[in-house]
């Protein structure tokens, strides 16, 4: 991949060559470029260059492949194109390319295209589960006063007559194409190293030279954060292509092995609590959250984006373990709780597939709330942490659906999650815990409501000093006998701080079965 922004023009033109085995004789191949940017050309290289012929239609270029082209064979295209990029409106939600200044009116461009794209800027495949598997190298060429940072390692800077360089960058590992980025500045960068799970990981960050020293300070954070997730959730995937934080002039993403930055040098979102607990203002929100995805959306990518809840819903998830790593675990069962309080139920999480969809923004905090409910109905802190590291090594560097993911979880939880799933990704209800005690306490009568018929989530109660574990069916009363111990020191309010459910229940002087 060759590129040369024109930053002044604010325009782009480059060569992307993109290697691929045909599965079978092809006739055309698919290549995605989103308009107003152009096609030159594209190439065919086998022993000598051939143009090929392509027919475009909107954002797609329907390319002939050559006849001599057979299943199983390799082979090599070339797209070289130019032209004018979408530019970012409210990035990084509205992607594109950001072409901005920094507050000494130096250039400060970068790109963001999650959801929008990657061929919002360069030709690809442009879908979630077609990922370079041998990675990647990046050049792009920038007038030499300036950086540019890009993904993976530096392997090469080269100076050229008229005054620009190009800077080589290389990702030797899988990587989703709306990771692959390009960030233009008049960077300054310090390093590091962290000796994790897999060996000496090189931590590397690049800021604007007046924010170098808070940089150096808010920076602190990474390797808590690693060495908080590597517990969780398992070494980090990309060892190979090292850790990076590179500032932009947008609030964040989750880039590959190059994490874009833009929280301000400052803890929270922006200096806001999400959980409005506190517990959100004692670390940086992009350092945690965007690195949180190395994990959940770099390492495991849904097939489609109708289940970006993987990516989300675990990454939001990683919030509540790095609370809890910091400052303990009734602290990170606080921030869970405290962040509900940004769920919609607007619609569901699960979007529609097979046409670029996604769903509710519920993503975020409701699957965390679902994650957390899960771990805590296994009441088992270690073997969920055995799943979520399970979980990445069993989806190492690989694609996944929901489905695949709850069967996995399932595994774990010692129980079918599928009506757990169902309830809190396609439906918009809240379960409803509700229960009634007798007047001296020993007898209870509890069942689910508000919920869908086969609903299952598992309880686990603090009675005295015993754990019970309560199996509520939808509309349909049981009931437990108590001891006076157990009665005493019964906890169910508590359940709601706990799970993602209404407790509802009150006490009766008589209980009559139905």
């Amino acid at each position: 991949m060759r590129v040369q922004p024109d930053i002044a023009a604010q325009t782009i033109k480059g060569a992307v060559s993109i290697r691929f085995k045909a599965l079978k004789k092809p006739q055309k191949m698919q290549v995605d470029l989103q308009q107003p940017l152009k096609i030159d050309s594209i190439v065919w290289q086998k022993g000598k260059k051939e143009k090929l012929i392509f027919q475009r239609s909107g954002n797609v270029a329907m390319v002939t492949m050559p006849a001599t082209l057979n299943a199983g064979m390799e082979g090599l295209l070339t797209v070289y194109y130019q032209g004018v990029p979408r530019a970012a409106v409210r990035a990084p939600w509205d992607g594109g390319i950001s072409w901005s200044k920094d507050e000494l009116g130096n250039p400060f461009v970068a790109t963001s295209c999650q959801g929008l794209g990657a061929s919002v800027w360069w030709p690809c495949k442009d879908h979630q589960y077609d990922e370079p598997e041998q990675g990647v190298t990046i050049g792009v060429r920038v007038p030499d006063t300036l950086m540019n940072v890009s993904n993976g390692k530096l392997i090469e800077t080269i100076q050229h007559k008229d005054a620009t360089k190009t800077w080589v960058w290389q990702v030797k590992l899988p990587i989703n194409n709306y990771s692959v980025s390009m960030n233009i500045g008049k960077y300054v960068q310090f390093k590091d190293s962290y000796n994790g799970e897999g060996g000496r990981l090189d931590l590397t960050y690049f800021v604007l030279p007046q924010n170098l020293a808070g940089a150096k300070k808010q920076f602190e954070q990474v390797k808590p954060m690693i060495k908080c997730f590597e517990n969780w959730f398992g070494p980090y995937p990309f060892y190979a292509d090292g850790f990076k934080l590179v500032e932009v002039p947008y609030l964040g993403m989750e880039h590959q092995s190059n994490v874009a930055y833009g929280n301000k040098y400052q803890n929270g979102y922006l200096g806001r609590d999400l959980s409005g607990t506190g517990w959100g203002l004692k670390w940086d929100f992009i350092i945690i959250h965007e690195s949180g995805h190395e994990w959940f959306g770099n390492n495991i990518t849904s097939v489609d984006i109708a289940d970006m809840w993987i990516h989300e819903g675990f990454t939001n998830y990683s919030e509540t373990l790095f609370t809890e790593c910091m400052d303990g675990k009734e602290a990170g069962n606080a921030y869970n709780k405290g962040a509900r309080r940004n769920i919609k139920n607007d619609k569901p999480i699960l979007g529609v597939y097979n046409v670029h969809n996604t769903g509710s923004g519920d993503m975020y905090p409701k699957a965390s709330a679902m994650i957390h409910s899960i771990r805590m109905s296994m009441n088992n802190d270690e073997k969920f942490r055995q799943l979520l590291r399970h979980l990445n090594k069993r989806f190492f560097h690989k694609q996944v659906t929901t489905a695949m993911v709850e069967k996995e979880m399932s595994a774990y939880a010692g129980y079918n999650l599928k009506a757990v799933f169902k309830q809190y990704l396609s439906t918009t209800q809240v379960p409803e815990f509700q229960y009634q005690l007798s007047a001296d306490g020993k007898h209870l009568k509890y069942r689910y409501a508000n919920a869908i018929p086969d609903f299952n989530l598992q309880l686990p109660i603090t009675a005295g000093n015993e754990t019970l574990v309560l199996k509520p069916k939808v509309n349909q009363w049981q009931s437990i006998q108590l001891t006076q111990k157990q009665a005493l020191g019964l906890e169910l309010e508590k359940l709601a701080d706990y799970f993602y459910i209404v407790v509802n229940g009150r006490k009766e002087a008589q209980i009559k079965m139905n």
